[in-house]
């Protein structure tokens, strides 16, 4: 099978999470090649997602790299035999890649932690509300209504989730966006939904001045297992995942800051 040339951020998850075992333990790519009968080329593309890994080969590079049996050893062995297809496979026409692995990432998560810079999170926006940011930024695009409709699919797991918190500035609340019934029903939308009891919505005041998330909005996904938290950042042309321990737990902190005001 040749390697692939746009693996999804499962699969370079996956791969990442390969490398750092087999260098925590020591083992060398051509000594981790030699386990599975392959070259080490093979070991390089299993590691950046191009190529998969059976669940009988990731089971031998887990013993060989010390990853004990257990909920991270377990996490590892699913994402390995998950198929990435969902209900975002219908967006693949009009989305690309990292819309669909966020989507992807959101449906296996039990925790979410979001801050948004300016506007309400996509996970409590309402259909006129995403309709009126969207086209702000697109205009009347062909696009429109199904990226509409991505967002609200997306809300879907809201409700399966452990926990959901989600931390607002004051702005978020007062800027007009489409008109005021949009953002009357907007409002409303937040009210029922924080009454979840697995919900947490908090506002930052004006009154606060800046703070150090002020500049971007993030989101910090929660997984079956801590090893696997993701952090997923946006700025105004980017947006980007990231998987590293020590910038997750920054973010951590950036967060608990904002939500203990």
């Amino acid at each position: 099978m040749a390697p692939r040339k746009q693996p999804s951020e499962r699969q370079r998850r996956l791969g990442a999470e390969l490398r750092k075992l087999r260098t925590r333990s020591r083992i060398s790519s051509d000594q981790a090649a030699a386990l599975l009968e392959a070259d080490r080329a093979r070991i390089s593309n299993i590691e950046v997602g191009r190529l998969d890994v059976s669940r009988n080969r990731l089971y031998m590079l887990l013993r060989a790299y010390d990853c004990q049996p257990g909920p991270y050893f377990d996490a590892l062995m699913a994402m390995a035999q998950e198929s990435g297809k969902g209900w975002w496979d219908d967006y693949r026409d009009v989305l690309g890649r990292r819309a669909l692995d966020l989507a992807e990432l959101e449906s296996r998560s039990t925790s979410i932690r979001a801050h948004e810079a300016s506007v309400i999170p996509g996970m409590l926006q309402t259909d006129n509300y995403a309709r009126a940011v969207m086209s702000s930024i697109e205009g009347d695009h062909p696009y429109l209504e199904r990226w509409v409709q991505f967002r609200l699919d997306r809300q879907r797991v809201l409700r399966g989730l452990r926990s959901y918190h989600a931390i607002i500035p004051e702005s978020g609340l007062r800027m007009l966006v489409g008109d005021a019934k949009t953002m009357r029903v907007q409002l409303l939308r937040l009210i029922e939904i924080a009454r979840l009891p697995h919900v947490t919505l908090q506002i930052f005041p004006f009154e606060m001045g800046p703070y150090s998330a002020h500049s971007g909005s993030f989101i910090l996904y929660g997984g079956s297992t801590p090893e696997l938290d993701t952090l997923y950042r946006e700025g105004p042309t980017t947006a980007d995942f990231f998987g590293d321990g020590n910038t997750i737990a920054d973010y951590g902190k950036m967060f608990e800051r904002l939500g203990s005001v």
